[in-house]
């Protein structure tokens, strides 16, 4: 037995630096937000003004899992696993999906990368630098751009950064048996990142369930950082799916003061096919870090509509106020 022992001895050292070999080359991580505020919103309405306690008013709460292995020469493959939570109530968000906000595989290298699943759109992905609330709080861009913010069954591919630019391309299946255009979605983007400047541009198009229409939509934007501020500006033309024709612009502004930054903005919908159909939104908000991970917030956004048209509002013509205040935290 004794001579024995400095042989078991060298396997288990083998093992061991064989598996601490192997766990250098793959990862996991958990990650995730909890962020809850209290929010009160007059949209107008015959109902009348409602106070609650909202999940993801500054950013969409989350639990997610992410990973990459090693493959050698250069190649990696990666995953995301990210369900989105109700912090309010400890439901499932996205309508209850078990990894709702991405789910998706892929690989990397030199040539880019490749992601396969449920992922955001080429829109959504680029609209959350142009927009100083970063599609959040009461200032959210969404709430009048036409962006849509994930895609089942995709495909995406990204470009390897080029000397600051970096480009994608999206298609997403319909999956509509005999008919391979019914509800598929095409997209492409590029954005370019030097110094202070970052200007991005979008485009994709989204087929209704027959495949016969389709809304398209274009996204134009950039943002300079000055240093005491940053200026944000963008563009973004929608058409098809009937009489869909509108032009929403966008302009403002985000300043760091102190541990926090005061964030603003003003949004305004034309619409070229409707008469009587257009709206705009100012909006104003300030965060406050507690820490690296954890900050306060509290925004406020004024909605105002033509007599056709009741963007965020209970009836056409009427002006929608929201306020919120609440605390987000990051793991």
């Amino acid at each position: 037995m004794k001579k024995s022992t400095p042989a078991i001895a060298l396997v288990l050292a083998s093992l061991s630096a064989f598996s601490g070999a192997a766990c250098a080359q793959s990862s996991v991580t958990v990650y995730g937000i909890v962020d809850a505020g209290i929010s009160r919103e007059d949209n107008g309405g015959p109902k009348g003004s409602v106070t609650s306690l909202d999940s993801g008013v500054q950013s969409g709460s989350r639990l997610g899992f992410k990973g990459s292995e090693d493959l050698g020469g250069g190649l990696k493959a990666n995953f995301v696993l990210e369900m989105g939570l109700n912090a309010d109530t400890g439901t499932s968000a996205q309508g209850g999906r078990a990894f709702g906000r991405q789910s998706f595989v892929g690989l990397a290298g030199d040539f880019g990368t490749v992601n396969l699943g449920r992922q955001k759109s080429v829109t959504y992905d680029i609209m959350d630098d142009l927009d100083p609330f970063n599609i959040g709080l009461a200032g959210d861009a969404g709430r009048l751009f036409n962006t849509t913010n994930r895609n089942n069954n995709a495909v995406t591919y990204f470009t390897p950064n080029l000397s600051g630019f970096i480009g994608s391309l999206q298609y997403a299946f319909g999956e509509v048996a005999g008919n391979t255009a019914a509800s598929r979605v095409i997209g492409a983007s590029g954005s370019y990142s030097a110094g202070p400047l970052l200007a991005s541009l979008a485009y994709e198009k989204v087929n209704d369930a027959t495949g016969n229409d389709a809304a398209k939509k274009t996204l134009l934007g950039a943002t300079y950082n000055f240093g005491v501020a940053k200026a944000h500006a963008t563009y973004e033309i929608n058409k098809g799916t009937g009489a869909l024709d509108t032009r929403v612009w966008l302009v403002g502004v985000s300043v760091p003061v102190g541990l926090g930054a005061i964030l603003a903005d003003y949004t305004r919908v034309t619409d070229q096919a409707n008469a009587n159909a257009n709206a705009n939104q100012i909006a104003i908000g300030y965060t406050y870090n507690l820490s690296k991970r954890t900050n306060l917030y509290t925004s406020f956004s004024r909605t105002s509509n033509d007599s056709a048209v009741a963007y965020n509002a209970g009836a056409n013509g009427a002006t929608d106020k929201l306020f919120n205040a609440g605390i987000r935290h990051k793991f």
